[in-house]
């Protein structure tokens, strides 16, 4: 997992720097990451469905087996009827038994056995045909099917592919400016993104909508001069990042260790941090609310891949972190 590498004590201090509003790469990070989502959803849909397709054809294999049986077992009666028939009649035929019959009650026995033997036959065979042009169009209608879904699963891979490979590509570049800046130590400005519509029903929020925690407060290792001061977010490069809660943006820095970092003043005296990002969208004396993207996360600074390090704090400077979970766990917000 992804995990920073601070020294004992990182640069801080407002740098932000003015400069152009660069929103095209961001927003087309924002919103390539949507496409992804949609795409994964519609390709998960199809897996699904292609799993419900495959019971269905496991369904009508056992059916066509089924049919297979009972096509056998009624060629099977056909042969018992016409060997029944010449059984009955010492070898000759029905019909001949009514020729030759010697008595009128004999040769209605005659008549009536010819026309059972007859129906059955009849039925036998209708029904064979029937069951023989069902199992064609279960057949049919199968490998139709498997068909139709195996070229809609090839075309929304291939869709997926295609977007998340101009993700990357995206991501890349994001990450290549940030790294510039950074080398720089002159943050290039806010860069505005379309804030989704949402309607959070608390006053804190996690910093990341989805995530796999990665190294949390307090890790040791040679990794960082110290304990590990934050909790890190193992995301993409390029995720949205939310302010936890309602505050006022007190610092946007582009240099040092924690590389693209922001720090945020809440009420009642406490901080939040949210470093090694590859963009921001917040200025620095900004006001903020709960859930509002105020960045991207990236990997810049001394950082050993794509995640963000979030801290909360005591006062805006470091060293005076608190444990981020437990701290977030106490306003609702559990991870």
């Amino acid at each position: 997992m992804a995990a920073d590498e601070e020294p004992a004590d990182p640069a801080d201090g407002p740098e932000t720097h003015s400069g152009p509003v660069a929103t095209g790469l961001s927003a087309e990070v924002v919103r390539l990451y949507e496409e992804a989502a949609v795409a994964t959803q519609r390709y998960e849909a199809g897996r699904a469905e292609a799993e419900e397709q495959r019971a269905k054809a496991r369904r009508a294999e056992e059916l066509l087996d089924t049919q297979r049986r009972h096509i056998a077992a009624l060629h099977e009666d056909l042969g018992r009827i016409a060997r029944a028939q010449y059984r009955t009649s010492g070898g000759l035929p029905v019909a001949a038994q009514m020729i030759l019959a010697d008595s009128p009650d004999g040769l209605m026995r005659g008549h009536h056995a010819f026309a059972q033997a007859d129906l059955a036959v009849n039925n036998a065979i209708s029904k064979n045909r029937r069951a023989e042009a069902r199992l064609s169009a279960d057949e049919a209608k199968a490998a139709a099917e498997w068909e139709a879904l195996e070229k809609r699963n090839a075309q929304l891979a291939a869709l997926k592919a295609d977007i998340e490979e101009k993700l990357e590509s995206a991501r890349e570049e994001l990450q290549g400016r940030a790294d510039a800046a950074v080398a720089a130590g002159a943050c290039r400005g806010a860069v505005r993104l379309d804030q989704p519509e949402t309607e959070f029903t608390s006053a804190w929020v996690a910093p990341v909508e989805t995530y796999v925690l990665s190294s949390s407060y307090g890790s040791g290792g040679a990794r960082w001069a110290n304990r590990h001061t934050g909790q890190d977010f193992a995301v993409p490069i390029g995720t949205p990042v939310r302010a936890v809660g309602a505050g006022r943006v007190v610092r946007v820095s582009c240099g040092g260790p924690f590389g693209i970092e922001i720090v945020l003043r809440h009420a009642g005296g406490y901080y939040t941090q949210y470093a090694h990002l590859a963009s921001v969208a917040v200025d620095q004396g900004e006001q903020v609310v709960p859930g509002q993207w105020i960045g991207q996360s990236g990997t810049t600074g001394n950082s050993t891949g794509p995640h963000l390090h979030f801290e909360a704090r005591v006062t805006s400077e470091s060293g005076s972190a608190v444990n981020p979970v437990s701290w977030l766990a106490a306003r609702g917000v559990s991870l």
